[in-house]
């Protein structure tokens, strides 16, 4: 059995290196088959679930998984496989969408700053603040040097959160352009996901390789030490299911979280 720490350490993307997205495998699977990868999953899973109890119980230190991908990548996807087993009590899963109303009278990071989970609990974006320098950057939402000063807004931000007991983890989840179409297409002809296809899909695909630039960027700008990067081959399923759950696995077992020590002496408790 392959362990955590190789598919960790191939998948980061080392603080300060460059990216060049355009010759990323999206179909990479480290070695790993499906049969493994499923098997894997399904005990990762178990394994995630007597971590969080842990985490929830210290409740000293939370953890914040941040997710983004291009339209169809899977974020939905990870969440309904990965983080199926956990109890919901303990995690909360936040999608940023368009700012809207009062979020758009707040500066960039204030809804951002409201989501992030409290001590004990394990907190999910689907997208993020990111989007600031993704999106926006793209569709030249705001001038240039707005966004540009964003990257380092974002790692002071995660620094201090970081430096709040906030566990930083970020997924990146690739896939191919010809992916993408496979997966719009799936869409379309399948009644059942008709709602998850938007006309507006076709158009952000003129911009594929704008994205692909932001994100090189963003790599290169906000991969840190207290806020790493991993870049998930994603053309697969399982093998992003399985990919995100070894290295989350490995995230908070690094923590070395431990149960509190009872408040008395519950020797002496006795029941009539």
């Amino acid at each position: 059995m392959r362990g955590m720490e190789n598919l960790s350490d191939a998948l980061v993307h080392r603080p300060g290196s460059k990216s060049s997205l355009r010759k990323f495998d999206a179909d990479e699977t480290h070695g790993f088959d499906k049969p493994e990868a499923v098997e894997r999953l399904r005990k990762n899973v178990d394994r995630l679930s007597l971590l969080q109890y842990r985490l929830y119980a210290e409740a000293k230190r939370s953890v914040l998984v941040v997710l983004q991908g291009i339209d169809a990548a899977g974020k939905d996807g990870v969440i309904r496989h990965v983080i199926s087993g956990l109890n919901p009590q303990g995690v909360t899963v936040t999608p940023f969408k368009v700012p809207e109303g009062e979020e758009r009278r707040h500066d960039y990071l204030w809804r951002v700053h409201k989501a992030v989970p409290e001590w004990g609990h394990l907190g999910i974006f689907n997208r993020s603040h990111y989007e600031e320098v993704l999106v926006v950057r793209v569709h030249n939402l705001v001038p240039k040097k707005v966004w540009r000063a964003r990257y380092q807004e974002i790692d002071d931000f995660e620094r201090m959160l970081s430096g709040n007991n906030v566990v930083i983890v970020k997924f990146l989840l690739m896939i191919s352009k010809e992916e993408q179409a496979e997966r719009f297409r799936e869409r379309i002809e399948d009644k059942t996901k008709n709602w998850k296809f938007s006309e507006q899909d076709i158009k952000e695909r003129e911009y594929w390789d704008e994205y692909l630039a932001a994100f090189d960027d963003m790599l290169e700008k906000c991969s840190t030490d207290w806020a790493p990067w991993y870049v998930i081959p994603a053309n697969r399923k399982w093998f992003r299911n399985v990919a995100v759950s070894e290295i989350l696995c490995n995230t908070l077992e690094n923590m070395k979280l431990e149960y509190p020590k009872a408040v008395s002496d519950l020797s002496k408790i006795t029941f009539e």
